[in-house]
């Protein structure tokens, strides 16, 4: 029987390259994301072999009731999720004191509270089931210094890395593990959704990474059960920088290197 992987933010970027690739490898796929005419275009854009389904189920992750509504959808249609991927995510651009508290709730729902509930409801199941895989798009964001732009996100990510760490810490000795990827700037819509295209389009064209490739290191080193992925050489040397080099050096090269994240 071929295993099933659910996939969250699925219609475009990362999550739709870890879809495609997966269902090289022989997965079925669970596809939520907010946008129905985008989730069906991506749908329909996967070529799977005779033998593998893809299913969709259009869901906001603002919404407090989302997870529950996609546990239950698989739940209902007898999909054992195999893979769980949290990918779904986004920044908000504007000031911390100009951004409405609203605002800074809804991310958090998307991008930490409701990764935890889904991984909570997935989690009993894989218990059940003896085992499984859990992948976290993280972000670099989650080792580098303070940022004056999207204040919250590189904290959020610090959480979803130690959370990942700590379902590991509970659950490897039940056969679930969990794999922290953390792709630095990565070509997809992410940036224009986000309202950061400016800052993005300034960075230098060696640190821009397909979806492609961070996808693929991220789906091998899930499926090797590794805890932390830092797709391509490029970032993995940046990450082994942030951590030993002084923290009051960064503003040093960081406007050129990671443009927006220090005010002048």
């Amino acid at each position: 029987m071929n295993p099933t992987a659910l996939i969250t933010g699925a219609s475009s970027g990362i999550g739709y390259e870890i879809a495609k690739q997966l269902a090289q490898k022989g997965y079925n796929l669970v596809l939520t994301a907010r946008q129905p005419e985008k989730l069906e275009k991506a749908k329909a854009e996967l070529s799977l072999p005779t033998g593998q389904f893809v299913a969709t189920l259009a869901a906001d992750l603002h919404d407090p009731e989302a997870p529950q509504k996609i546990y239950a959808f698989c739940s209902e249609n007898g999909y054992t999720i195999n893979l769980l991927v949290n990918n779904a995510g986004y920044a908000l651009a504007g000031a911390f004191h100009q951004t409405a508290m609203e605002e800074e709730e809804r991310f958090l729902r998307v991008l930490a509270i409701s990764v935890i509930a889904l991984t909570k409801l997935v989690v009993k199941d894989m218990l059940v089931h003896d085992g499984g895989k859990i992948m976290f798009i993280s972000s670099v964001a989650a080792f580098a210094p303070p940022s004056s732009i999207q204040v919250l996100y590189g904290p959020v990510k610090t959480f979803v890395n130690r959370f990942s760490e700590g379902l590991n810490l509970n659950y490897n000795s039940s056969s679930i593990f969990a794999t922290a990827v953390c792709p630095g700037y990565t070509i997809t819509n992410f940036h224009t959704a986000s309202g950061v295209q400016k800052e993005m389009d300034q960075v230098p064209r060696f640190m821009k990474k397909s979806a492609e490739r961070v996808a693929k290191e991220a789906i091998e080193a899930t499926l090797k059960g590794k805890k932390v992925c830092v797709p391509t050489k490029t970032f993995k040397l940046i990450v082994f920088l942030l951590k030993v080099v002084p923290k009051g050096l960064f503003p040093l090269f960081s406007k050129r290197l990671a443009p927006g994240r220090y005010q002048d």
